[in-house]
This record gives structure tokens, sequence and C-alpha cells, in this order.
């Protein structure tokens, strides 16, 4: 398996941090996003690691990452990047896509090359720990996560009305079968341009508008639940919450960084 880690966004909810370096580089515990990233994707036995770059790329292949550049990043969104490394969904073999504000235990991406659906996604169980850590209305930053009796998502990234709409949530961690790799490809290419996707064109889609899409058109996309042991760094606030927490010695409660 390879990995694609997703890292073309300003991140402009983490300034000042990112006036100089992109979202994933900022340093969390002392060390950069992406760093945490690459140590727990070799842990699982990933090495093949590449980054679609867009804002201040240059920090990042300076690093000497492997990368692919997203010239678009300005006006474009998640699914529009990855599009920018299609020649790594070329079927040859299974691919792992990671945002790149993301630190998470070795373990998700374990269960992720185990699963054996053409796509899988981590699903947090325990989400509402985190949210709850993060803000004060968990509900309002939330997505509609629902889960059927086959293991199989059939509804995410909508605004929940209630708690009842929430199964877990989508973490940002997709795995792409080797053999639907070529599919997931021609299912975008085939989408209109111009056409309307939870409002938005396909440049600027979100990644879960994607997967909708696929699941009611294309094909099954799976549930791998896990329960913790990951940290969405989306804002100052974020940051400055697991920083307390690691000078303290409790973030381990939530993620245990360079562990599984």
């Amino acid at each position: 398996m390879q990995a694609i880690v997703l890292a073309a966004g300003e991140g402009t909810r983490l300034r000042p941090y990112t006036l100089d370096r992109p979202k994933c580089l900022v340093p969390l515990a002392g060390r950069p996003l992406l760093d945490w990233q690459a140590d727990a994707l070799r842990r699982a036995g990933v090495s093949d690691m590449t980054v679609v770059t867009g804002y201040r790329a240059e920090a990042i292949t300076e690093r000497g990452y492997a990368t692919v550049h997203n010239p678009r990043y300005q006006s474009t969104n998640m699914v529009a990047s990855l599009m920018c490394a299609r020649e790594l969904l070329d079927g040859s073999s299974d691919v792992v896509v990671c945002y790149g504000d993301l630190v998470y235990e070795s373990r998700h991406i374990e269960v992720l090359a185990a699963s054996d659906a053409a796509v899988a996604i981590t699903v947090d169980r325990l989400w509402r720990r985190l949210w709850d850590l993060r803000m004060e209305d968990p509900l309002r930053d939330a997505e509609t996560l629902r889960i059927d009796a086959n293991g199989n998502v059939t509804e995410l990234g909508r605004k929940p009305r209630s708690f009842a709409e929430i199964e877990g949530q989508y973490m940002g961690l997709i795995r792409i079968s080797a053999g639907f790799a070529g599919q997931f490809v021609r299912t975008y290419d085939s989408l209109d341009p111009q056409g309307s996707y939870d409002g938005r064109d396909r440049d600027g889609m979100y990644m879960t508008a994607f997967l909708q899409l696929l699941i009611d058109r294309v094909t099954p996309v799976a549930a791998v639940p896990v329960d913790g042991g990951w940290l969405e760094v989306d804002s100052t606030d974020d940051l400055d919450t697991y920083e307390r927490l690691a000078a303290t010695g409790e973030l381990d409660r939530y993620c245990v960084l360079g562990g599984g």
C-alpha cells in the first residue's frame, strides 16, 4: 500500500502559524504534523508516501518528501487535489488517502489495510470525546454518518439535526483498493465540471460529497470502526488545547503520538 497526503490548502484558521508554512508543517508536541503522519504510516508498513502540495509547497519539498503539486490550490478543494496525484491511482497498489491536518496512531492504517472493500474509511465511534474537548457545541461542527447492517456507510458529510444521525465521525482516512482505483478516477472524470455536488462544482467539491456520490451510484463504502486515537488540527484553538494536554502528559488519552 502507498499513501497520498492531501496538504495543498492554506490553513487560514491556523494563522499566524501558517504564514510561513503549509498547515501540515505546523508543529505539535515539537514535530510537524506531517512527520507524525509519516512515522505512523511507516509503523503500519507504508513507506511510500506522496504529498499533494499547494500553498508554500517548497517547505515540503525541502524536507525531502515526494510530492506532486496542485497549481490551482487556491480555487480547488480536496478531491481536485487528489486527482493531481491520479498517476498513483494506476491500480498497481492499494492507496490510503490522508488529510494533511491529522495525526493518528498506526493502528488506523493497519485496520484500513485489512479491509477487502473497494473503498473503506475509518469511522471513530468515540468521536464525542474529541469533539467535546475541542468545542462547546459538538453538534455544530459534526457531520452525519449512518451505517447499514452490512457495515457500509449509507450517508455522510451532511449537517445533523441531532446526535441520533451520527453513528461515528469520518476521520479523513480513506483506503482505495488497487482493483477499484481506475474506476475511482473514471467516476471523477465523468462528472460535469459545472455540476452541483452538495452546492459546489467539481473543482470545489468536498471529499464527503464524492464519497456519497460513490455510495449512491457506484460502490459501497465500508465503515472501518475505530475508537479514538487521532487528532484533527483545524484551528489555533485545537492546537493550543493539544499543546496544553501534551505539556501535562494528558494528550495520550486522545492520541498516542509516536505510538500505535
